[in-house]
């Protein structure tokens, strides 16, 4: 009996549908305090006072927190830039100024607003044009102080902070012999998480160490940032976490967890609550970064690609998180799927006094697709030739490198993606066939399987089931109630109902790498096997005892062990197990695995936080939009994706992922967007921010292709994250051959398809 494949129901359903599942905000204990946030009301300014000694004698009022009263430390993933609360500058609307721990949420906010606040507002650098003028004032200008994580620095200047630079002559040679050369400047604003769930934790200090519950896509970089933070060693941090009400990227950093923390010791132990009102959540979360892009492309007469330029902005906010590694990114995405020549990629993140920009699914892949993509459509425009045979002649295959010379072994699979697509949806027939006000869309991507180290534990327990002991966390994706408990369910013979997984615990758990870049399943799936391997091996010792046999004569089926070719002879692991326990000891077992690294060249840019391009998946997408020539909306008709998978676990799980990470794509590509204004958000709720309805989305067409990798579990790869990539690609290129007019800009607006319409109309 095998459960690969089947679409087994996630083993976190029933408590969520029921509404059992505990989630951070359902922390109570009868000492529970509750904490409030000062946060700036300026996106930039100078600190002169801060008065807290009304709130201090307010009722209720356990603890008044400010920079004065913490470690004067700096924290960060990458860069140590950022404190806990702003001390003397303000960087950016939101940032945190001081804090309160209450007895009741009413007096937290009371004693908040009692708090007097003086700051001189100073001139923000309020977007990535104005951070890059001459002479601009910078957003730190102690940043030359500031440590690297690692201890490895990286090129950061000015309000640059983080740049990549791969520059060939060649490329000069290149636009000098072209007979052709196409240039295009593209646009993209923010796109908020929008998860359910606000952020929230619980921090409790107690016997010299600090305890913290939370709803995290990664514990241990919680533990990490909270103990750079209070200036203590991690081992004096555990999190515990909780169910996540969706992440998509915006809870892989700190959020709540230090304050709650701090303020538990302040206020003499208590439990303190911070919860997120969904105002101050988008007005501080890590959103997908606004990012510009300019692309020329030299070619000979007959189309050929002999170099191109690609120059990236991407806007940081005010501080860094995890952000310098994504001009990385964007170098290997540059040349990940078509053959580009000689190339120049200049990639820079750039401070501005904005909120912090952050992971959001798909990250940097997103707009980079969208770009790359209205760019090849516009060369073959230019050529006179049909956008699908374009890119096909320029695919790169099995054997070609990446920019950073790592072979990509399997890349024939994205013109294998282009004949899967074909059989749904013959190109020159949509073509052909599409009516008035409507356009198509073909797309192709490359995307990674995050290749950070994860761990397992397994013990077999007396009544023959398994419990599952890891930090990976479930944000949504079933990639553990699903995917990993279907991998150890089938090492073992067993069902999903004899897998026990616990919920994440730094203390108990071994490191993992938190569940980012579709990397869960493979990574810790992979642990899992690792684990199951020597853990079989210690049932099969205590049972070949039991069954006076030799272990090379044994065999698992089913949950049970006996001798080859003798049914009779079987017996259950619960009794194996219980034999173990009073003789040798209970039986556990532990696997770890992170990808092994890619031969690369190290010297093929500067700047690369990101070395390789690891467990590489492949992806086209299709895409039909109609457009309303009188309201200028913009809704998908149809649209088909194919994706490569490696090897399908769960094909519900599967399809959930690809389903909501089209929907996600559309929001960006048609409706979401942090728009700034004066270095501030116009969008302060989910009413105002544009989310896609159920209504405007099309039933997505999937085709998976199973090409097993040999290092996966089962050969399994990365599903969660592909998805996205190529969603804004398609829906932008399928808008623009509707009519006739490129559209560059994400998300693409009414006002924008309007304008074309009023200008396609003029010209007759």
């Amino acid at each position: 009996m095998s459960v690969l494949g089947e679409s087994l129901v996630r083993t976190d359903a029933a408590g969520k549908l029921t509404g059992e599942a505990r989630y951070t905000v359902d922390y109570d204990a009868r000492d529970l305090l509750h904490g409030a946030l000062l946060r700036s009301p300026v996106p930039a300014g100078r600190i002169k006072a801060i008065d807290t000694a009304a709130a201090e004698s307010l009722p209720g009022v356990r603890c008044v927190v400010t920079a004065r009263d913490v470690p004067d430390t700096l924290a960060g993933w990458v860069l140590r830039e950022t404190p806990l609360f702003a001390g003397k500058q303000v960087r950016f609307e939101g940032e945190p100024l001081a804090g309160v721990a209450a007895d009741t949420p009413e007096q937290a906010k009371a004693a908040i607003a009692a708090i007097k606040l003086d700051i001189a507002e100073t001139e923000a650098v309020g977007d990535m044009k104005a951070a890059l003028t001459e002479n601009a004032p910078l957003v730190h200008p102690e940043w030359k102080s500031y440590q690297p994580t690692s201890g490895e620095d990286y090129p950061r200047y000015g309000n640059i902070a983080s740049e990549l630079v791969a520059d060939n002559d060649d490329v000069d040679v290149a636009f000098q012999n072209a007979d052709l050369i196409v240039e295009d400047e593209f646009t993209s604003n923010r796109q908020y998480q929008a998860y359910i769930e606000p952020k929230s934790a619980v921090g409790i200090y107690r016997d010299g160490r600090y305890t913290i519950h939370t709803g995290h896509q990664y514990p241990f970089n919680i533990r990490d940032r909270v103990a750079q933070y209070l200036a203590v060693r991690p081992s004096q941090v555990r999190v515990i976490g909780h169910s996540i009400g969706g992440g998509f990227g915006a809870k892989l950093d700190t959020g709540l967890e230090p304050y709650a923390a701090i303020m538990s010791k302040l206020a003499g132990g208590r439990p303190v609550k911070l919860v997120n009102n969904r105002t101050e959540d988008m007005l501080t979360c890590p959103s997908r970064e606004n990012a510009t892009m300019k692309i020329r492309s030299a070619l000979d007469k007959q189309g050929n690609l002999l170099g191109r330029e690609l120059i990236c902005h991407m806007d940081n906010g005010a501080y860094s998180g995890e952000m310098a590694f994504m001009p990385s990114v964007i170098f290997h995405l540059a040349g990940s799927v078509y053959k580009v020549g000689n190339i120049r990629v200049i990639a820079r993140l750039v401070y501005t006094n904005t909120a912090p920009t952050g992971a959001m699914r798909g990250v940097c892949g997103v707009y980079f697709s969208a770009f790359q993509e209205r760019h090849m459509d516009h060369i073959a425009d230019e050529l006179g030739v049909d956008r699908r045979e374009y890119r096909l002649n320029n695919l790169v295959k099995s054997g070609d490198s990446l920019l950073n010379g790592q072979v990509l072994d399997d890349a024939d699979l994205l013109r294998k993606g282009f004949e899967k697509m074909e059989e749904a949806a013959p190109w020159k027939q949509q073509d052909k066939n599409k009516k008035n006000w409507h356009g198509i869309g073909i797309a192709a991507g490359t995307w990674i399987t995050n290749s950070m180290p994860g761990s397992v534990q397994l013990k077999l327990n007396e009544d023959g089931s398994i419990t599952v002991v890891t930090a990976a966390t479930d944000n949504g994706s079933g990639a553990v109630s699903m995917g990993i408990t279907q991998i150890v369910a089938e090492h073992f013979g067993l069902t999903a109902d004899d897998i026990v997984v616990t919920m994440p615990d730094t203390d108990v758990a071994g490191y993992d790498g938190g569940s980012q870049g579709s990397r869960t399943t493979h990574i810790v799936g992979r642990a899992a096997g690792i684990a199951a391997d020597e853990l079989k091996g210690m049932i099969f010792d205590v049972a070949a005892g039991m069954l006076e046999a030799g272990k090379d004569d044994l065999e698992m089926v089913d949950g049970q062990v006996g001798v080859v070719g003798d049914p009779t002879s079987r017996m259950p692991l619960g009794d194996i197990a219980t034999a173990a326990t009073w003789s040798r000891g209970p039986l556990s077992a532990s696997g770890s695995y992170t990808t092994e690294p890619v031969p690369f060249n190290p010297g093929c840019a500067s700047g690369m936080l990101f070395p390789y391009f690891p467990t590489p998946t492949y992806h086209v997408h299709f895409a039909e939009v109609e457009v309303n020539p009188v309201t200028g909306n913009v809704r998908v008709v149809r649209y088909i994706v194919v994706q490569e998978v490696g090897r399908v676990i769960n094909p519900a799980g599967v399809r959930g992922q690809i389903q909501g990470a089209v929907v996600q794509g559309i929001g960006h590509a048609l409706y979401e967007s942090l728009r700034i204004r004066g270095a501030r958000y116009l969008e302060r709720s989910l009413e105002a921010y544009r989310l896609p309805l159920a209504v405007d989305m099309p039933e997505v067409e999937i085709i998976t292709m199973e090409h097993p990798h040999s290092l996966g579990p089962f050969g399994a790869k990365g599903v969660g994250e592909p998805a996205i990539i190529l969603a804004p690609a398609v829906i932008a290129c399928a808008v623009s051959d509707a009519l006739g007019k490129p559209f560059n800009r994400i998300p693409v607006s009414p006002e924008e398809v309007l304008e074309a319409i009023v200008e396609k109309e003029k010209q007759g």
